[in-house]
């Protein structure tokens, strides 16, 4: 039986680099024998379905591709509808009570230990917050993400050393879990 996943691609169609049109990544990943395909947005998100491979096999096999395809290599996460539908499940926040612009999940390509994140003084940043989930970061950020001085904090180079990461608002965090259900 099929498991339908979440591509969500990193920093693609952004100030208008790394130019990757949603109908092309579909007509790839359809191409590498991927079913059900459909793209979110124009920021990176494709939803497919397939029998084979793991989360970590299939991101490397569309990074691949897209290399070969468009020229330029692109960081990607790939998560199953269990793991996106049990971030929304594990939110710390009153989701339903939030604007979704003041709520994002940072997705993480593997388990993050809390003591990564010591060095921020979450007081200092009041109201804003963060918790931890499963290889993701919960932000509230009340004025949005683009006036948080929390997550400018949050992304300096040596925390997410090792890492790929790439951050969805709340609106997306919930279609995607939507489109791959």
């Amino acid at each position: 039986m099929a498991t339908m996943y979440a591509a969500l691609l990193r920093g693609v169609n952004v100030g208008g680099n790394r130019k990757l049109p949603m109908a092309e990544l579909r007509s790839l990943l359809g191409e590498m024998g991927y079913g059900d395909v459909r793209t979110y947005l124009q920021s990176g998100q494709a939803v497919f379905s397939t029998e084979q491979g793991t989360e970590d096999s299939i991101a490397g096999d569309i990074a691949t591709e897209i290399e070969k395809h468009f020229g330029f290599d692109v960081d990607l996460l790939v998560r199953d509808h269990a793991y996106l539908k049990a971030i929304i499940d594990a939110c710390p926040f009153p989701a339903a009570d939030l604007e979704p612009k003041q709520l994002h999940v940072t997705y993480f390509s593997a388990p993050v230990a809390p003591t990564r994140f010591t060095e921020i003084d979450q007081v200092a940043y009041h109201p804003e917050e963060f918790r931890l989930g499963d290889r993701a970061l919960y932000l509230y950020a009340p004025d949005g993400l683009g006036r948080s001085k929390l997550a400018e904090a949050l992304s300096r180079p040596r925390l997410t050393k090792d890492l790929t990461a790439t951050t969805r608002n709340w609106n997306t965090v919930v279609k995607l879990a939507e489109m791959t259900g």
